[in-house]
């Protein structure tokens, strides 16, 4: 915790327990970003929560139940300086009698025992995805952050119905709410009056390495044919796999470099000669893989979730000085001097034809300066700025005239 000598005096003296995504997740997302910036100014327990998909009684699912439970009573892990990591228990089958029951308790209770064995006692409760919202306000915290970085409801796979009631009901209880897709601002602000936009980040030092003669191309990428139209990240249901494929015959001398896990299946892919698969990859390594694109790109499903989406990778390229080929949605439109939005699959090849020749001078220097100023670290000073203000608000006793 560097940083903690110029922090608000509000913040002086408090932990925070904070419910995210899995610390170990292939991705790294929002979540672990601010997670670990906050790190460096106020001692932080990061509580790996439940997923979101809607359970079944396979036995795949109840294995995973039980090793949860068990994660339960291990010690908080120390992940970083300032960062403990553990295990919120979650059995499957919600919906049965006793279940949801039985996680709230049995899951209070090892938070509540994990924050004592981080020796965090004065607290502020940090929610990043919304289903452990049931322990907002049961934690002993002097003030609730919800910090929405998507519409949760409209994943794929997800139990929808639970998942959004649990949102509504957190954007309402929350003493303040962070969001990150401009999409859903004026809809929070309905329900909180404490609502505040705050877009995503980018870790602007390390994908400047991308343009580093220094950095050392992966090995996949050394020797592919130019150009190389490159996309880094999952390959799940929001992706259109169509939008890449159609692209891959018609220009059989173009390589296509996609790094990240599929989840889905990608047959078609599979079959064209001119696509490389890298599969998942270190958050470190991205920056040279970045490095072998000419041109990368955001092939999304124009659906409710890409709608409200606020991409990181759209930065992260961009602070690697990418030409950048994408759908369109409200966050990505924002950036449309520096990005070729188009609609439909003819005009994204006509877009990729001239992002592969974006060659011109300055362009690179250009894009890389329209994030520059978007840092993780900026991002997050200024969020705690706002934390600070609100906890003197809500810890400030009422005047009475």
């Amino acid at each position: 915790m560097s940083e903690s000598s110029s922090l608000h005096p509000a913040l002086q003296g408090y932990g925070i327990v904070y419910f995210g995504n899995d610390w170990y997740a292939e991705n790294r997302t929002s979540s672990h970003h601010v997670a670990a910036r906050l790190a460096r100014s106020l001692p932080v327990l990061y509580v790996d929560s439940p997923g979101m998909r809607a359970p079944n009684a396979s036995g795949r699912d109840l294995k995973r139940a039980v090793r949860k439970v068990l994660a339960a009573f291990k010690r908080p892990t120390l992940v970083g300086e300032g960062l403990w990591h553990c295990t919120v228990p979650q059995l499957p089958l919600r919906r049965l009698p006793g279940v949801d029951a039985f996680n709230r308790i049995f899951g209070r209770w090892a938070v509540h025992r994990a924050l004592r064995l981080a020796g965090i006692r004065k607290r502020i409760s940090w929610f990043v995805v919304p289903h452990p919202g049931v322990h907002a306000g049961k934690l002993d915290e002097d003030l609730c952050v919800y910090y929405c970085i998507d519409d949760y409801a409209a994943h794929p796979g997800v139990d929808a119905a639970l998942i959004a009631q649990r949102d509504l009901d957190l954007s309402r209880r929350a003493d303040l709410l962070f969001v990150a897709p401009p999409a859903l601002v004026d809809a929070k602000r309905a329900l909180n009056p404490h609502t505040v936009f705050s877009p995503h980040g980018v870790d602007a030092e390390l994908f400047a390495q991308a343009l580093d003669p220094a950095t050392a191309l992966p090995a996949l990428a050394r020797d592919l044919p130019h150009p190389i139209v490159g996309y880094i990240g999952s390959i799940h249901e929001w992706i259109d796999v169509r939008l890449i494929e159609g692209p891959g015959q018609p220009r059989p001398q173009w390589s296509f470099l996609l790094v990240g896990h599929a989840h889905v299946a990608i047959d078609g892919l599979r079959a064209l000669p001119n696509v490389h698969l890298a599969g998942s990859q270190p958050y470190a390594s991205l920056p040279a893989w970045s490095k072998a694109f000419d041109a990368a790109i955001i092939p999304y499903r124009l659906n409710r979730q890409v709608a409200n989406a606020n991409p990181l990778k759209l930065r992260e390229y961009l602070a690697a000085g990418k030409a950048v080929v994408s759908v369109r949605n409200p966050e990505i439109e924002k950036f449309s001097q520096w990005v070729r939005l188009v609609d439909g699959r003819e005009a994204f090849l006509a877009a990729l034809d001239d992002a592969v020749r974006d060659n011109a001078p300055g362009a690179a220097e250009a894009r890389i300066a329209a994030v520059a100023d978007q840092t993780w670290d900026a991002r997050v000073a200024t969020v705690l700025t706002v934390v600070a203000e609100r906890l003197s608000e809500h810890s400030s006793p009422a005047v009475h005239p």
